[in-house]
């Protein structure tokens, strides 16, 4: 059986700056390292200890913070993939939300969703997005241990679910799959079957009030 439990990195400086996150390297905030260790410890109390557990993250400071935390309770080294990131925003990252938001072309509802170009200089087509993000999962999924801790952002939880379940990457234009800063979204293959299920979506029970 095969776990493979997903970390959205809890609050980073760019959520209460108000300015465009994405590959913009924003460090968590006090709450948001409370909360790393917060995650740290439900993980420990949900991975078997006798299991070997590996841990991949996004490159980005507040992804690697957060796994920190988790390499600190499991004993283990993180495993940077760039590839995990959030969807770059081009000339808009670090500049304030309300730029973007004057900016933003919204995609059509029916149509090219996928290569769809949002009207900011170097932003990510969600079929660039995804293909890496699908990439680095194919990578996850040829690891041997039963338990894997991937940590990425919110955005990019779409695409590692979507890779997840074998969505063909054309087909997800329309998907969303939504987990809140700091939650766990747990993914686990049985050994018989080999059914992929989604256990759980944004879990964020874990998390200090």
């Amino acid at each position: 059986m095969r776990t493979i439990h997903v970390v959205t990195h809890p609050e980073a400086t760019h959520h209460i700056d108000h300015v465009v996150g994405g590959w913009h390297d924003s460090a968590l905030t006090p709450a948001g390292e409370k909360a790393a260790s917060a995650i740290a410890a439900a993980l420990r109390a949900a991975v078997p200890a006798e299991s070997t557990v590996e841990l991949i993250s996004s490159d980005l400071l507040r992804t690697r913070q957060t796994a920190d935390a988790v390499a600190e309770a499991f004993g283990v080294s993180p495993r940077l993939d760039r590839r995990l990131r959030e969807k770059s925003y081009g000339e808009a990252e670090g500049r304030p939300q309300a730029w973007l938001d004057q900016r933003f072309v919204p995609p059509p509802a029916v149509g090219d969703r996928m290569g769809h170009e949002e009207g900011v200089a170097g932003a990510e087509t969600k079929a660039v997005f995804g293909r890496r993000v699908y990439a680095a999962m194919d990578d996850v999924l040829r690891l041997p241990g039963s338990h894997q801790i991937v940590v990425t952002h919110g955005f990019a939880l779409t695409f590692v679910i979507a890779a997840w379940i074998g969505m063909p990457l054309e087909a997800c234009g329309l998907v969303n799959f939504r987990g809140a800063s700091g939650s766990i979204t747990t993914l686990r293959e049985d050994d018989f079957f080999h059914n992929r299920q989604v256990v759980t979506l944004g879990d964020t029970r874990h998390l200090p009030e």
